[in-house]
């Protein structure tokens, strides 16, 4: 059940947010109070969570937290989380954050910054750390965090004589091969996410930074208009135009992709450490148990840079108990607590010597692989108004995956579309 609860928890696993209120003729948000606080966040099927704000819970009878479980859905978590902060409600206290928003929620201070030394920042991977900043200053906690993997049919990569590819041409070498045998009938060789939603980014992102380029720099200005960006979407529509992506990959999300690799129709996929132990499940649930293994993302000329996932944890600048909400991020964010977190759940932390622990490497066998890509992965554009980034980057690039624009058009409708948000931000 535990293994099952976890597809719920990662299916979430890049935002979260919180509803509302008016509060009327109160005066939001008190940097020193204290008392019992909410703690809005994803749904945790594992039940890991809950029992980490158990045990908070009887240490501190006076400042008892209580769990509000947000939306599932990116676009929606946002959106309850905006409308919570524009009515400068003080409902929630400590709120999970995808990490790009980390830019826009401090640039509209709507949360609050954070004392680099109440959280013993430097046990934290340097990736989730730089994506929690603004401007040099802390604004958020990474809690979970993450970078893609390549999962593969290992037992059918040995029968074929290849080895787990490095690069775009190896993996396609290796899907011919593969292909090629009577035990692959049917099959199809690679899928990430690519319906029209945040993991479209993500993958784009990925695709782009995998050829050695970059969607949008530190400073907010796009560059679409180089051989490194022509590649990336490239690598993308010309899978989806020759059959190296199936057609019907146009819809997937992570569960979508999931399923069809742990049903065996896929030799290779991209999707997040999560799907791990659903994959290798021996309830009869997983056609691949056992038969696969994971490596990083590859890419034009060697490995791949995946995008960095993960939440954070930040204090509602409303929030009439900051200095409780402050106390209870540095409990759920230590290493002590991390390392219990990650016994219970396969949700990747952010502190780097839960990866060293020779326990959690017998329980996770990927976390090496894991390790390698979080210290390479890159965070999305650290900009204020990423959503209207990532919508615009969705759009043209899914119009150029189903055939509606070239490549060349579809960079060219993006260039022009990040160049106006930057010039607007």
């Amino acid at each position: 059940m535990r293994k099952a609860a976890i597809a719920v928890l990662m299916a979430s696993a890049l935002a979260a947010v919180g509803c509302g209120s008016d509060t009327g003729s109160r005066t939001p948000g008190d940097a020193d109070g204290r008392g019992p606080i909410t703690f809005a966040t994803l749904k945790d099927g594992t039940g890991t969570v809950p029992e980490l704000v158990q045990r908070w819970n009887a240490d501190h009878p006076d400042e008892k937290v209580t769990i509000v479980e947000l939306p599932e859905g990116a676009d929606g978590q946002r959106q309850k989380l905006v409308q919570q902060a524009q009515t400068k409600s003080d409902v929630y206290d400590v709120i999970t954050i995808d990490i790009p928003w980390n830019a826009e929620f401090a640039a509209r201070r709507w949360i609050t910054e954070l004392p680099r030394e109440q959280f013993a920042v430097d046990g934290f991977f340097d990736a989730p750390l730089r994506g929690s900043e603004y401007r040099g200053k802390l604004y958020s906690i990474p809690h979970f965090t993450g970078s893609a993997m390549l999962y593969y049919r290992e037992d059918l990569l040995d029968r074929a004589g290849v080895e787990p590819p490095s690069t775009w041409t190896e993996l396609r070498a290796a899907c011919a091969k593969v292909l090629a045998l009577p035990a692959a009938e049917g099959m199809s060789c690679y899928a990430g996410q690519h319906d029209k939603y945040e993991g479209l980014t993500v993958n784009f992102l990925e695709a782009v930074g995998s050829a050695g380029g970059e969607v949008i720099d530190e400073q907010g200005n796009p560059h679409l208009d180089t051989p490194e960006a022509k590649a990336g979407l490239e690598f993308l529509v010309d899978g989806f135009r020759d059959g190296m992506i199936p057609a019907e990959a146009i819809t997937y999300k992570e569960e979508e992709g999931r399923r069809a690799f742990q049903q065996g129709d896929l030799v290779f996929h991209r999707n997040w450490a999560y799907i791990y132990a659903l994959a290798n499940a021996d309830d009869g649930s997983s056609e691949v148990a056992g038969k696969f293994g994971v490596t990083v993302i590859p890419g034009a000329d060697g490995p791949g840079v995946s995008s960095l996932g993960g939440n954070n944890l930040a204090v509602s600048a409303f929030s009439t108990k900051q200095a409780t909400a402050r106390d209870f991020i540095a409990y759920l964010t230590s290493l002590d607590t991390q390392l219990e977190h990650a016994k219970g759940s396969a949700y990747p932390m952010t502190r780097t010597e839960v990866y060293t622990d020779p326990g959690l490497r017998e329980q996770y066998p990927y976390l090496p692989v894991l390790k390698d890509g979080i210290e390479q992965a890159r965070p999305r554009p650290s900009i204020v108004r990423y959503g209207d980034a990532s919508t615009a980057i969705q759009e043209s690039v899914y119009a150029a995956l189903k055939g509606e624009r070239t490549v060349d058009a579809a960079l060219a409708e993006m260039q022009r579309a990040l160049s106006e948000i930057a010039e607007g931000s």
